[in-house]
Parts: structure tokens; sequence; C-alpha cells
């Protein structure tokens, strides 16, 4: 069976179910501040962005400002909750390791949040070496594909042979740009009703929600070609 290059994971909410620690601490702060919202609005809505990024964008909707404190404030709570409450997404382990290509991680969040995630999920050795993060690389975020063509030229592949797996639109459409194949995955504690639908409308070729179906499906798609036509 063919192999592709390299197949790249993203880390919040693919490898380690973090994103709906991550939106609880949001919501609450928000509301703290002065605008009303559900956890479950925040995944909806912010999923994939980061906290400056989602305090910016609710600034120009609701026209409160906001002050930078909280931006320092959420990364201390959240990385306080994640080494305490953090666990991997099912199957993650047995992904990294039964893949038949080589395998990283590109992130938007920090070198050292990712430290706590990945370190307390058992998941770090499984990818030493081989974790990018945007922001302490100097690269934009996704949705900008630069981390993921970082990681390519990094790790020797083609981008065309890359694969993608991402639970955000921001991941996928920073994939697309960087003319990669994209995956999208619905399996983490954050999913909502209308996730693999907008995954597919940013260019997810398809949609899982178990890991355990990945390494099947990539062959499949390795050897037959896009799903898209």
């Amino acid at each position: 069976m063919l192999a592709p290059d390299l197949i790249i994971f993203d880390c919040d909410g693919v490898l380690v179910d973090s994103e709906i620690v991550a939106a609880r601490n949001e919501a609450g702060l928000l509301t703290e501040a002065g605008y009303p919202v559900t956890t479950e609005d925040v995944v909806e809505r912010f999923a994939g962005m980061t906290f400056p990024d989602i305090l910016k964008e609710v600034e120009r909707e609701a026209g409160i400002p906001l002050q930078a404190s909280l931006i320092e404030r959420s990364e201390k709570l959240v990385d306080e909750r994640l080494a305490r409450e953090v666990k991997p997404i099912p199957g993650a382990a047995q992904t990294l390791t039964g893949a038949r290509a080589p395998v990283c991680v590109c992130s938007n969040s920090s070198m050292a949040r990712l430290d706590i995630t990945l370190g307390r999920t058992g998941l770090k050795p499984l990818v030493e070496g081989r974790v990018y993060s945007a922001s302490d690389l100097g690269l934009r975020n996704k949705p900008a594909p630069d981390v993921f063509l970082h990681a390519a030229k990094a790790q020797g592949a083609d981008p065309a042979r890359t694969f993608v797996v991402e639970d955000s639109v921001p991941g996928v459409t920073a994939a697309r740009a960087a003319g990669m194949r994209v995956i999208g995955f619905t399996g983490g504690s954050h999913s909502y009703p209308t996730q693999a639908d907008r995954l597919i409308e940013a260019g997810a070729e398809t949609v899982i929600n178990r890991l355990a179906d990945l390494h099947a499906l990539v062959g499949a798609m390795t050897e037959f070609g896009t799903l898209d036509g």
C-alpha cells in the first residue's frame, strides 16, 4: 500500500481532549467581563482560535473594551486546569505509533501549553522533536498555512503528499492553503452538531470521529486519489 510523506496532527481536540477545558474557562472569563456566552457558543463560534484572537473578535462584535490582563489570566487558569484534567483522545497513542508514515504535530498553542497537554496525556515521547508551535516559531497562526509548510520542510515532505488531521475550520483552511489533503475530526468532547458540515465546507475531503479509522482511510485516499473528484 502506498504511504504519504507525512501525517500532521493538530493537537488540541485531535490528540488531546483540551478544547472543552479551554472553552469552559474562556466562557467564564468573557461572561465575567460583560459578554455573556456559554461554553457551547465558545466551542462552535471560536474553535481553533487563540484567546487573544477571540477577544479581538468579541471587541469588534460587541464594542466592549476588554482588558489585556484577561489574556494572562486565561493562560494561567487554562494551564492549571489542563495540568489537572486533560485526557488523550481515545486511540491517540495507538494512532501515532501505528502510522505507516512519519507523524508530527502542528498547533497554534505555545510550546509551554503543548508540553503540558502532551506530557499529561503521555503522548509527548511519541512526537518528541516533531512538535511545531506557530507562535513560538514566529509564524502566523492558522488559518495561515505557515506552520504546516514549516513542518513539511523540516520533515522533508512534499505538501501534496502530506495529510493533515484537523478539528477546526481555521485548521482545515490552513492545511488546504498549504496544498495538503485534510481529514476532519469530530471525536473530541467539544464536538457540536454542525462541526462535520463546517469542516467539509472549509475543504476537508472527509470527516471521521474515531482516530482508529484514520490509517485505513489515509491508505485508501493515497491509493485512489481525492474523494472530492
